[in-house]
């Protein structure tokens, strides 16, 4: 199956275990949506661009949350659906009090499509930023994330290594990125963080995305091994059960779509 869109999650996925690339976007093999945590970003995003676009936030999360207390789905960490609401209530409005955030014509900086051509693959790299504001006073790339850990902040610049804030940095030339990290641990917190990305690192990346994009049209898709003590890749991994031809594993995790109802990869980029 020719692929002629790219996305930063399609990147990601073919550098962390290029076979799982495979699976995902040649074979059309999905996650099923069983993590609560997915579901929770989902509606804590929607939340946010509420509260940019002047409308009641927790009134939008609670739309989009409701209907996931009658889903089958897995929570973690000791968490529940009530004690997720709890925490999605606290963090709006520390949010609204912090106020470090500045986001003006959000019908127009929430949610921004990017699409780079890439003349000599004759494909496309696309992206949907979060958001493009202020952040400490600095027109930035804004990207939210909803975790149950803290981000590590040190050593200084550990931020410009991010793949996905690169990324969105060469996507829209926009030197400074920032993280706003809601922290759903039991001591709810949000992380302000911040990097510029420098010129040579966003060329860096640019070529990246040229030959991992040229590996996958040669059909280059040999597996990255995880299982190495502590770190354990392969384990995490939704794909494990075709990798170990475990049927009831696979059928556990994961659906087959067929090529036409696949859609576009792109809204991958919506995920938190």
């Amino acid at each position: 199956m020719a692929i002629e869109t790219y996305s930063f999650t399609q990147l990601s996925h073919y550098l962390g275990c290029p076979l799982r690339y495979r699976y995902r976007y040649l074979e059309g093999w999905r996650e099923k949506p069983i993590r609560a945590s997915l579901h929770f970003g989902r509606a804590f995003e929607a939340a946010l661009q509420a509260l940019f676009l002047r409308k009641d936030p927790v009134v939008r999360f609670y739309e989009e949350w409701q209907p996931v207390r009658e889903l089958a789905v897995a929570y973690s960490d000791g968490n529940s659906w009530d004690s997720m609401a709890h925490q999605a209530e606290w963090l709006l409005g520390r949010f609204v009090q912090d106020g470090r955030v500045r986001i003006r014509q959000p019908q127009q900086n929430l949610q921004v499509k990017l699409v780079r051509h890439l003349p000599e693959l004759g494909k496309d790299f696309v992206a949907y930023i979060d958001a493009i504001g202020q952040l400490r006073g600095r027109r930035s790339v804004i990207e939210w994330k909803t975790t149950t850990s803290r981000y590590p902040d040190k050593p200084l610049g550990l931020l410009a290594l991010d793949p996905q804030l690169v990324c969105y940095s060469w996507l829209t030339g926009i030197e400074h990125v920032g993280l706003v990290v809601f922290v759903r641990k039991k001591q709810l917190e949000i992380q302000y963080l911040q990097v510029k990305i420098s010129a040579e690192r966003r060329a860096r990346f640019g070529e990246l995305v040229r030959s991992v994009i040229q590996q996958t049209e040669s059909g280059q898709f040999l597996p990255h091994s995880g299982i190495r003590f502590p770190r354990n890749g392969c384990v995490s991994c939704a794909y494990l059960g075709l990798c170990l031809e475990d049927q009831a594993l696979v059928s556990r995790r994961l659906v087959r779509l067929d090529p036409a109802e696949q859609g576009s990869d792109w809204l991958d980029e919506l995920e938190v």
